[in-house]
């Protein structure tokens, strides 16, 4: 047991029975509910870490047994179904009823019945913050019975995040970094440039694309450099070329995936992997985390040997440093004190609740008004002139939804007023079905293949356009999670991707 604890601590290895309990009869007395009153509304929890939301779920089934461990359910990645936990969640009558997420539903989820957000975990980053906010505005009509809308949600913060972002901190995000497998990628390019520094050309010319077998670990500095030029190949070589990700570098990705391109690696072929083919998906079995930061740690150390930098005693004296267990988690049961409740004051916020009021009027008002001929235009996929932009204006202006600032936040935030409109009043779903009928035409398609294009109807009809990203993501990942590259091919996947940018562009006068 250590002497001290430090607040960091709290909510990582730390678990104190009295702070969960308070924080869970907080939100069952406090939250908003649904079902007349009678069940807490459908809830997001954020939790720090796997261990943290696995003792809050356990805290909730021993508080409440009735609910026979149904009501509140961890969802991470690495609990088995999360999907359909999260399926389950999004239905407004289904359990679970709070989700205790871990990373998965802090981004990207789109469930309106949500109205109350639990942070119980710290965050400093702006754009995750208001992310995170992002799952709670969603409208949902008839959420507390017929014609009682759902117009605000609830919001509960443990960690004074709301305190931190109500002083409008001069934050930063930070650049996005490069993932472990692009710098183990880059660091093993690295390492082969400076020992084929070392070795003279002529050796480098002889060698062949299949040198002779190594046995046991490398030896010497041209075993070393072998095997690390079969490593590299071999993840090339996995890489698929139909992948969405991949196709755009595809030229680079061929070159590199034939063994011969790795006898001779000259400066400008090492820096076109690095910047080309580096961090690409392969179709290779994944590794734990720990032996590739391992991994890592080794290239460094490999790099400052081979440049006889000083950084390699420095390096090497960390080893010392690595704990020799794992940390077990402590859990305590002293009495906690929860302060008394204050609102806090988000800068900007009203105004994100004030633009979702103007989204909902102006889609009434559209709605109202389908037989004008511009909105006519939209829903049956024909293209607008600028007459028919300015026309849409007028209307919006005259209808009393919103102002001026309102209708050029619209604008800049849809990229143009008619895909705005369009968002709001949909497609017929007859001009969906026609705008993918040229894509249909004089193929046989498969059962899957048919119900992902259906999926694509269903999103146009409803939304009226869609981001090539979509397709990537849920219904479209529940029929196939690979995305749509695991269905079509390459020239098929253009094609739809084509029919999805015509569509669009119908929306954007000319």
């Amino acid at each position: 047991m250590p002497d001290r604890v430090e607040a960091e601590a709290v909510n990582k290895w730390l678990f104190n029975k009295d702070t969960v309990d308070k924080v869970l009869a907080h939100l069952m007395t406090r939250g908003m509910t649904v079902a007349g009153g009678d069940r807490l509304g459908k809830t997001i929890l954020f939790a720090k870490n796997q261990a943290h939301a696995d003792f809050i779920a356990e805290r909730f089934n021993a508080n409440y047994p009735h609910y026979k461990g149904e009501f509140a359910r961890v969802i991470h990645n690495k609990v088995t179904y999360a999907q359909s936990l999260i399926d389950s969640f999004s239905q407004k009558e289904k359990g679970p009823h709070i989700a205790l997420s871990v990373d998965m539903l802090d981004t990207g989820i789109d469930i309106p019945e949500v109205v109350n957000l639990v942070f119980f975990k710290l965050v400093r980053s702006k754009t995750k913050f208001w992310q995170m906010l992002g799952r709670g505005t969603r409208l949902c009509p008839d959420l507390f019975g017929p014609g009682q809308h759902k117009q605000f949600f609830y919001l509960f913060d443990y960690c004074q995040n709301l305190e931190y972002f109500s002083q409008n901190p001069e934050t930063t995000d930070g650049a996005g970094g490069q993932s472990l497998g692009k710098r183990l990628f880059t660091s093993r390019l690295e390492l082969i440039g400076e020992l084929d520094k070392r070795t003279d050309a002529a050796a480098r010319s002889d060698r062949v694309a299949e040198p002779a077998a190594t046995y046991g670990d490398p030896k010497t500095e041209a075993e070393v450099r072998r095997a690390t030029g079969e490593l590299l190949h071999a993840e090339v070589a996995a890489m698929n070329l139909d992948n969405f990700v991949v196709r755009p570098k595809r030229r680079a990705v061929e070159k590199y995936g034939e063994a011969e391109a790795w006898a001779v690696l000259s400066p400008e072929a090492l820096t076109e992997l690095a910047h080309e083919v580096a961090g690409l998906p392969a179709e290779l079995d994944a590794e734990a985390e720990e032996a590739k930061r391992f991994d890592l740690l080794i290239l460094n150390l490999q790099l400052a040997k081979v440049r006889s930098e000083p950084g390699f005693e420095r390096l090497r004296d960390l080893v010392k440093l690595i704990e020799k267990r794992q940390r077990k988690p402590i859990y305590t049961d002293f009495e906690d004190e929860m302060g008394t409740e204050a609102g806090v004051t988000l800068p900007g916020f009203g105004e994100g609740a004030d633009f979702a009021k103007f989204r909902a009027k102006a889609q009434a008002y559209l709605r109202a008004h389908q037989d004008h001929i511009a909105i006519q235009k939209l829903r049956m996929n024909k293209a607008l002139t600028a007459a028919d932009l300015a026309e849409l204006e007028r209307m919006l202006a005259e209808s009393g939804a919103g102002g001026p600032d309102d209708i050029a936040r619209a604008k800049s935030e849809s990229q143009g007023l008619g895909l705005f409109v369009r968002s709001l009043v949909g497609m017929e779903r007859e001009a969906a079905k026609e705008a993918l009928a040229g894509f249909l035409s004089g193929r046989t398609f498969s059962a899957n293949q048919i119900e992902f294009v259906n999926l694509v109807v269903n999103h146009l009809t409803e939304h009226g356009a869609m981001e090539a990203a979509r397709l990537y993501e849920s219904p479209f990942t529940d029929l196939t999670p690979r995305g749509p590259d695991a269905l079509f091919t390459s020239k098929q996947l253009d094609e739809l991707l084509a029919v999805l940018a015509s569509v669009r562009a119908t929306a954007v006068a000319a």
